[in-house]
């Protein structure tokens, strides 16, 4: 699997691609996509300035940035830059998703990205943020009063980044959702760490909890299947990555589900037998797109949905 569609829905809201040579539609109930193609000749900054100039910026409420140019050759700093220069006049700016891009704009491991902090101290009201790409990501230790949302999209997430979540606040987080990604593209990290992320942020109001795309997703649901935190959750998502039997049985024999709603184990590398016994769950069991083990030389291997 690969992303190969650019996002159709975000903060509730349709996605528009931007075109600066039409107006801005004022409704609210549209958010717009700014992307450069690679032959432009403008920068990410100087899309961003236009746009806001035909906004409406009192009461825009979201934004989508995707590809900036070259974005595996140079990151996002200077398009968020403007974005911050551009705070004290955005009082209503709710969501902002940093790096929508498909595969054919540029691989998701390939994606150089920037640092955040100034970012979310600039919009002290942000209610949700989507980042896509790990490489040269930069999250330090931060507290965020409003964030209800964040998401982080990596084919491979490097445990500075985990350490640094398990030394923030997001005190009304409502969705956490991690792409943990494979260590051939940089993971690194462990359930310890993962345990330490969630005891930080697993506020009362949480709802969502995905730890998706991961390479130690057996481990995850072992070790998930008898947390009790997760009694507190709609929906438990750990697509994407290669959750087995081993998983499967941890999770059946769990006692940790509390009010779940939704476990959603798509991509999965389960026996028939286990998916079977996981359907008569009390709860909603996804398990689309089942995979098989692929062999090599004795060594059996097995592979996230989004890795390059």
């Amino acid at each position: 699997m690969t992303i190969s569609d650019s996002t159709v829905t975000f903060h509730n809201k349709k996605v528009v691609q931007y075109d600066p040579d039409l107006p801005v539609d004022p409704s609210p109930d549209v958010v717009y996509r700014l992307s450069l193609d690679y032959d432009d000749e403008g920068k990410m900054e100087e899309l961003i300035a236009g746009f806001l100039e035909k906004a409406d910026k009192s009461k825009l409420e979201a934004i989508i940035l995707g590809m900036w140019g070259e974005p595996y050759d140079s990151g996002a700093d200077e398009a968020m830059a403007e974005l911050i220069k551009q705070a004290p006049q955005l009082p209503n700016l709710r969501a902002i998703f940093i790096g929508d891009m498909t595969y054919e704009e540029c691989e998701i491991s390939w994606i150089v990205q920037g640092s955040y902090k100034p970012l979310l101290d600039a919009f002290p009201q942000l209610e949700e943020l989507r980042i896509r790409g790990g490489n040269d990501l930069v999250i330090e230790p931060f507290a965020h009063q409003n964030l209800r949302r964040f998401t982080i999209e990596s084919g491979g997430l490097s445990d500075k980044i985990a350490q640094a979540l398990a030394a923030s606040s997001m005190p009304q987080l409502e969705h956490l959702e991690l792409w943990l990604g494979s260590d051939d593209y940089g993971f690194s990290g462990d359930v310890e760490l993962y345990r330490k992320v969630l005891a930080q942020l697993a506020t009362p109001t949480l709802r969502y909890l995905g730890l998706r795309d991961s390479c130690i997703a057996d481990d995850l649901a072992v070790w998930l299947a008898q947390e009790p935190l997760v009694g507190q959750l709609d929906t438990l998502d750990l697509s994407l990555g290669t959750i087995g039997d081993v998983g499967a049985k941890a999770i059946l024999q769990g006692r940790q589900f509390g009010k779940l709603k939704r476990l959603d184990l798509s991509h999965h590398y389960i026996s028939e037998a286990n998916q079977e016994k996981l359907k008569q769950l009390p709860f909603e069991v996804v398990l689309d797109d089942p995979q098989e083990d692929d062999e090599d030389d004795g060594e059996t291997y097995r592979y996230v949905a989004v890795g390059e």
